[in-house]
């Protein structure tokens, strides 16, 4: 979309938003209009199993779908209307499937829809949101919140002009698994002292590409954007960002400067992004965050955060327990993988995943926030997040250390150089 073009979407959709935002009280005031109306945008393997899960875990109603691909809206359609129908919700309407370049914003124009889950590739997040906040929805918005510096000040302007009004939350959905609060708030607490050091790991298998014939370059990549920088912000934005956004929320800051490094080792010939990364991080004061993050092979490996301090250490694993070792030991419950669980264990409660009941939290947290009008603003520690991972990938890329100010002050942008129009109906 050029400028000129989303200038007028966006005071169009800005014009909308004035006659749609009601009181909550009065939208959500009754047993029959209790249900919040999602649209959802990005109806891939990801998008489909965040809002099956909100379907399944909120009082939503899925009332709206939009994808550049009509077989991406055929096989999630399915699936949606199995949900709705679960619920005893009516289908999915076919005016409300939109499809091709120009989706999106029929989606958000939709004056029906209340919420928008943007679950589309990277590069689209910051224009999406942007779009979605200017026309009064509420928005869940995976993570990254953006590919570049660029975008990720479009998407901390759009928090500033919610002024309170709507719910804009990002998918770190790590903040609301209860293991991981009940860690962070024993650090803020003081459990293990002073923060000296933090060690963080993402060691993912690979990621297999998806073969196409008779398709266009364009397709191709959108496709397989996880090989592609400038469409998905590599692994550092894509996977070991969860690890960063831990670190922001447990040091109650973001970094001030990194020294990096990284390749493609052994890595596929298709696409531009690396398959390992190594960042070491300065924190305010001065705290030194090491960040290891690889996608290769066939097996994936562990995902950790550790914080080492003057009285102890806390750690945690997605699946290898969340605890702290010192002064003030201290146990989630979750099993550190030792074994698999007994059903006696699984019938007492007890898990061996510290994310079990992630997703569920997100989306309860998001949904009763637009219910209850306690309206929730994350636009800010989303880009903050984003830029942490940014920063590490450039001072990677370019060879030298980097500081935020000077991150921020590029105000650099990743063009995905695409002709989306190719994707719209005859």
């Amino acid at each position: 979309m050029t400028k000129i073009e989303r200038r007028t979407f966006l005071k169009q959709a800005a014009t909308i938003s004035a006659f749609t935002i009601l009181s909550p009280r009065i939208v959500f005031g009754t047993q029959a209009n209790s249900a919040v109306r999602v649209g959802i945008i990005g109806c891939g393997s990801r998008g489909t199993a965040v809002i099956s899960s909100m379907s399944q875990h909120t009082n939503t109603n899925i009332i709206a779908m939009a994808d550049l691909f009509k077989d991406q809206l055929q096989t999630a359609n399915k699936t949606f209307d199995q949900l709705n129908a679960a619920k005893k919700f009516p289908a999915i309407k076919s005016s409300n499937i939109y499809q091709g370049s120009k989706a999106y914003q029929r989606l958000i124009e939709n004056k029906d829809v209340d919420a928008v889950l943007i679950s589309s590739p990277a590069y689209t997040h910051a224009e999406f949101l942007e779009a979605a906040v200017a026309a009064g929805k509420h928005v869940y918005c995976e993570k990254p919140v953006a590919t570049d510096v660029a975008g990720c000040d479009r998407i901390v302007k759009a928090g500033e002009r919610v002024k309170g009004k709507q719910s804009v939350v990002v998918g770190f959905q790590i903040r609301h698994a209860s293991p991981y609060v009940g860690m962070v708030k024993k650090i803020h607490e003081g459990a293990i002292g002073d923060v000296v050091n933090a060690q963080l790991y993402y060691l993912s298998s690979a990621t297999k590409i998806k073969e196409l014939s008779n398709v266009s370059d364009d397709e191709y990549r959108i496709r397989n954007h996880y090989f592609f920088r400038a469409l998905c912000g590599d692994i550092i934005l894509d996977q070991a960002i969860h690890m960063i956004d831990v670190c922001n929320w447990a040091l109650q800051g973001h970094p001030e400067q990194a020294i990096a490094s990284g390749g493609n080792e052994h890595g596929l010939t298709v696409g531009d992004v690396w398959n390992n990364y190594q960042v070491i991080y300065r924190y305010p004061k001065n705290v030194n965050v090491t960040v290891h993050a690889t996608k290769v092979g066939p097996e994936f490996g562990d995902v950790c955060c550790r914080f080492l301090g003057t009285k102890g250490f806390a750690e945690a694993h997605y699946s290898g327990g969340v605890f702290i070792k010192g002064d003030n030991s201290w146990d989630s419950g979750i099993t550190k993988g030792e074994s698999k669980l007994t059903p006696e264990q699984q019938a007492a409660g007890m898990f061996d995943s510290s994310l079990h009941d992630a997703d569920a939290n997100k989306e309860k947290s998001f949904i009763d926030s637009i219910v209850s009008g306690k309206y929730l603003n994350e636009t800010r520690s989303g880009a903050d997040s984003t830029l942490a991972a940014i920063l590490g990938r450039e001072a990677a890329l370019q060879k030298k250390q980097m500081t935020w100010s000077d991150l921020v002050a590029s105000n650099q942008r990743l063009d995905p150089k695409l002709n989306l129009a190719q994707f719209d109906k005859a």
